[in-house]
């Protein structure tokens, strides 16, 4: 079953809580795993992985950290999943049947326009939940 992996989830929440920095602030990996609930050593792998392939940019020193390498709006869910993870489609047909070829091809392409998301998508979250705060109040 085609699925996101922790891995995934947690790079995801680092990312979120990236974007209250603003263009000159790092965070700390103690910080970010603090406010995101993340195993520490477990983080520091995944944003060494997100640092290479250029999503994140990080600083050395007392003062140092990360931060977001480019905007959210030019970060993708997708391109999170294709930096941590397997093409979980990839391999998923293990038959010579044009018919089932055809259809996991398919399947392939409609996930990769579902996690095609912009994680700029956070503010639209953001949005509804103090929308739902202020009506329950």
């Amino acid at each position: 079953m085609v699925g996101i992996t922790t891995k995934t989830i947690y790079a995801t929440a680092a990312l979120y809580q990236l974007s209250f920095c603003g263009q000159d602030e790092t965070l700390k990996i103690k910080d970010i795993a603090e406010k995101a609930n993340i195993p520490q050593r477990f983080l520091e792998q995944i944003l060494l992985e997100l640092k290479k392939k250029g999503i994140l940019i990080s600083t050395k020193g007392a003062f140092g950290g990360y931060k977001l390498a480019k905007p959210l709006e030019d970060i993708k869910l997708r391109d999170i999943m294709m930096i941590l993870e397997n093409d979980n489609c990839s391999d998923i047909c293990k038959t010579n049947n044009s018919v089932l070829k055809l259809f996991w091809k398919e399947l392939q392409t409609n996930l990769n326009t579902v996690f095609d998301i912009p994680l700029s998508e956070f503010k639209k979250y953001e949005e509804k939940i103090n929308q739902t705060l202020n009506f329950s109040i």
